[in-house]
């Protein structure tokens, strides 16, 4: 399935007011596990944090995580940098609409290639490295951006059913990935290949949580593939769904997965 279309669709409705985009990034906070996990992780290592803390988020796509951090801490700095030109004209658009330009930048950029050293604090990579063909070139290039001691969040689909697949050579549910997934060994090897020491690997979408994503979006994201029309059932199946969906997540939030088909690690640059 293809992803990428039904984004560019739901971007054209969320680009027109910046109401509709406050409104689209709601949805994606309540309907994707993987923000309730990050969002968490980023309070974590931000909270304790102060003035001049930049953070890097590589592979911003709709923004959603620099606006939720710009409104969260008020003492942060952003570069956002995103591959797709037209996603960042409309962040950059949206944002100094909403007031907040002053603390964040925005730039095409192509993480393979290096741009950055020893400029940021903290690196925020979710749902970024399984498009990436070279990704220890990338995760290079992040440990030179980072200052000494700085921090990298990945959050990315593991071998363990991520992508909906059930093994590395499967076909993943999500045409544009380059891989399915990574297993906690891979993932942490690659790091340190470059220099980080990882500090913690934690699995997400465990029973709960994938359950709660294969109805709460692979349905509706398939019915949407095959033709956009059935945008009009949506909100009658999520009448259903969305009550059952959101117990299963919460589920999965409060829980120590010993497997997942997503993985959430912290390293550091020592």
């Amino acid at each position: 399935m293809y992803y990428d279309p039904i984004k560019n669709i739901i971007g054209k409705v969320a680009r027109k007011k910046p109401a509709f985009r406050k409104i689209f990034y709601k949805i994606l906070g309540l309907m994707f596990l993987r923000e309730w996990h990050v969002k968490k992780a980023l309070r974590e290592l931000i909270s304790s944090a102060g003035q001049g803390y930049i953070m890097f988020d590589a592979g911003s796509g709709f923004g959603q995580y620099s606006y939720y951090c710009l409104k969260k801490f008020p003492f942060l700095k952003i570069h956002a940098a995103d591959v797709k030109e037209d996603q960042i004209e409309d962040c950059k658009i949206f944002i100094k609409e909403s007031g907040l330009s002053h603390r964040i930048s925005f730039a095409v950029e192509d993480l393979t290639i290096q741009t950055h050293k020893e400029k940021f604090n903290l690196i925020l990579s979710v749902d970024v490295m399984e498009h990436i063909p070279d990704d220890v070139k990338v995760f290079e290039n992040f440990y030179k951006a980072l200052k000494p001691f700085g921090r990298l969040l990945v959050n990315t689909p593991s071998n363990l059913g991520g992508s909906d697949a059930g093994s590395s050579t499967d076909k993943s549910f999500i045409e544009e990935h380059a891989r399915n997934g990574y297993s906690k060994d891979e993932l942490t090897q690659k790091l340190q290949s470059v220099g980080f020491r990882v500090e913690t690997v934690r699995y997400t979408y465990g029973t709960f949580g994938n359950l709660s994503w294969r109805f709460g979006i692979k349905i509706p994201m398939s019915l949407l593939n095959i033709s956009t029309i059935l945008f009009i059932l949506l909100p009658f199946y999520y009448i259903v769904v969305i009550l059952p969906v959101i117990i299963l997540m919460i589920i999965d939030y409060f829980s120590d997965n010993l497997t997942g088909s997503g993985l959430l690690v912290v390293a550091i640059k020592n």
